[in-house]
């Protein structure tokens, strides 16, 4: 499908319709890998929560039992505002993160849409939407009902968002909206993606047209064309009806920041398609970025979790290349992401990786074992590229105390933190990248490769007490992820460590511990020098000299001409007009730059129209 048309719409419908997305709104990354699209068989989704004011930590709720006709509280994920209270069900699963007991896994990112369907009444809100289906829910099909239930019944106050949900046989994306204040409900569609296949999305709505009549791989509410209609988004036939144009059409900087993502994503796992850059880029014939893709071969859990980690590198975005960059390559750039040069707006990339993420994970969802067992959400906190990803099971009982809820907070710094810890090592990190970074993925494959090597011995001896005593299996669980923590989180202590001796003032210690100074790069260098010509020139070779050779230097010879032309002598400057006139008198004093009357100007005129006309009878 062409996409002309979509982009010369995409100004208008920006400045009157949508939410920002670029640089105010939450803006999170996630992936969808399938289990024919996996190396061993599970299944895989992804999710960064990247927030400026996001405080990374582990969330946990246990299982429990309800009275009948009980209520819950529903608060706000992202303001913690007390939205209004839902029935509560009579058993709920206990959830680690963003996984269940089951293996069940959900994440997002916001994409917005149009600001007139927001309802600041309803009470479920996107974030909570996850947590009560993961409480409710042991399939994704299971959660994808749950989820249009309940915002059905009790409305849904936030903005648009997409939603990954699997489970160890399917992986589904979700997208969703309100109605807006006059409604009650959300009109939303899910489609599986199909085995074999990967799928992302990045703040952008990824649905178009869906199967209508195909309910195993399709799900929707009944009013999603509908609506649509009644508010005008909408003309066409049913089977044309686009979800993402219809509510969430986008703008050449949406492309760009969030599009652009997925891309990179779709590039890596598959750069036999080579897919072309031209839709991020926004070009109007350009096609664009597929629902999904079939990767050129299955990915491990580390493949995924250096998905993760991308800046764009070896692309045309490649974020460590272009001058914002600096003398060390860093692929991070402060807020806000668009600026103005020269009267035009500019962009800098948005990648995955980023300095702003509170927490992330890739799931990893596995039949043929308990799902307490099977289920293993890694956790990590802080930017992707530098964080480490620790196994955390389905079945713990309780987060480790340097992830959990309560050790430290946004505005509380801890050394117990893994947060702070992790910030501490990033930020850093940041003020010498190229170099650092190498650092850092030297001890965080240490840790994740030791954790992958350990993993199958130990969920075997975990399946085969579970089959005996669930409850003691789950101790066993809590414990391993609980010690997987705390290794990580004093190692990257004692990292932070190493890193300040080792870079401390703009120093660099070699392996043996000696000071060294590494130069700049030339070319940062030459930009220094062309900046201010001349102005850091010192005499090379600097000879030493007294106090009376210096005085006696002679500056040095201008320039010889690059070519052999006569120099022209300039002519000398031309007396002054005598004229005091304010404005002048139209004096003809050769040279004069004074401006002639209006009067002069229209005599001139007068006179060469005579001219001409004299001529014509001639």
């Amino acid at each position: 499908m062409r996409t002309t048309t979509h982009f010369i719409l995409m100004p208008l419908l920006a400045t009157t319709l949508m939410l920002p997305l670029a640089d105010t709104a939450e803006a999170c990354t996630s992936f969808l890998i399938t289990k024919g699209a996996s190396a061993d068989g599970s299944t895989m989704i992804t999710y960064a929560a990247d927030s400026h004011e996001l405080y990374g930590e582990l969330y946990y709720r246990p299982a429990a039992s309800y009275p009948e006709g009980a209520m819950v509280e529903v608060k706000d994920w992202d303001s913690g505002k007390v939205l209004g209270q839902i029935k509560q069900v009579r058993q709920t699963y206990s959830v680690v993160g963003n996984m269940n007991e089951h293996a069940l896994a959900i994440g997002e990112t916001t994409w917005g849409g149009r600001e007139e369907l927001v309802n600041p009444t309803g009470i479920v809100d996107y974030g909570s939407l996850i947590w009560f289906a993961l409480q409710r829910a042991k399939t994704a099909r299971q959660a994808i009902s749950v989820m249009g239930e309940l915002v059905a019944e009790y409305g849904y106050p936030s903005s648009g968002e997409s939603f990954s949900i699997s489970d160890p046989e399917e992986v589904w994306i979700m997208e969703m909206i309100g109605k807006g204040p006059a409604e009650k409900g959300a009109v939303w569609v899910a489609r599986r993606v199909p085995d074999g296949y990967v799928s992302g999305h990045a703040n952008q709505p990824r649905i178009h047209t869906f199967p209508q009549s195909d309910p195993d791989n399709c799900m929707f509410s009944p009013d999603v064309i509908t609506f649509a209609r009644k508010k005008n988004y909408f003309q066409g036939k049913d089977e044309d009806f686009s979800f993402a144009d219809a509510y969430g059409p986008s703008t050449c900087g949406d492309a760009r920041a969030c599009d652009a993502r997925v891309w990179a994503m779709y590039n890596r796992v598959a750069p036999s398609k080579k897919i072309p850059v031209d839709y991020i880029k926004c070009k109007p014939e350009a096609d664009r970025i597929p629902l999904w893709i079939q990767p050129d071969k299955k990915l491990s859990v580390a493949d995924v979790m250096s998905l993760m980690r991308d800046h764009f590198e070896g692309t045309e975005l490649d974020m460590t290349q272009d001058p914002g960059a600096g003398p060390f390559k860093c692929p991070y750039r402060w807020r806000p992401m668009r600026w103005k040069s020269g009267g035009k707006m500019h962009v800098n990339e948005r990648a995955t990786s980023t300095q702003q993420t509170g927490f992330s994970f890739v799931s990893q969802s596995r039949g043929g074992m308990p799902g307490p067992v099977g289920g293993v959400l890694w956790f990590g906190v802080d930017d992707t590229a530098s964080t480490v990803y620790v196994p955390m099971y389905a079945g713990i009982t309780a987060a480790p105390h340097n992830f959990a809820v309560g050790t430290g907070t946004f505005t509380d710094f801890t050394w117990e933190s893994a947060f702070w810890t992790f910030n501490w090592v990033s930020n850093f990190a940041y003020t010498r990248y190229s170099d650092m970074i190498v650092d850092i993925r030297k001890v965080q494959k240490e840790l994740e490769d030791g954790f992958f090597s350990a993993q199958a011995a130990f969920e075997s001896k975990v399946v085969a007490e579970h089959a005996k005593n669930p409850a003691a299996a789950r101790k066993m669980l809590t414990e391993y992820s609980g010690a997987a923590a705390e290794l990580v989180w004093k190692r990257w202590q004692k990292l932070g460590q190493d890193l300040l001796m080792k870079y401390m003032d703009g120093n660099v210690r070699d392996d043996q511990g000696k000071v060294t100074h590494p130069p700049y790069p030339d070319w940062f260098y030459k930009n220094i020098a062309d900046a201010r010509p001349g102005h850091f020139e010192i005499p090379d070779p600097d000879e030493p000299m007294t106090d009376a050779q210096r005085r006696a230097r002679k500056p040095a010879p201008p320039a010889k001409p690059t070519t052999d032309a006569t120099p022209v002598t300039p002519a000398p400057a031309p007396a002054p007009c005598p004229c005091s006139k304010k404005g002048g008198c139209g004096c003809s004093v050769v040279g004069s730059r004074t401006p002639l009357t209006p009067l002069a100007v229209s005599m001139v005129l007068v006179a060469l129209a005579l001219v001409l006309r004299r001529r014509r009878r001639d």
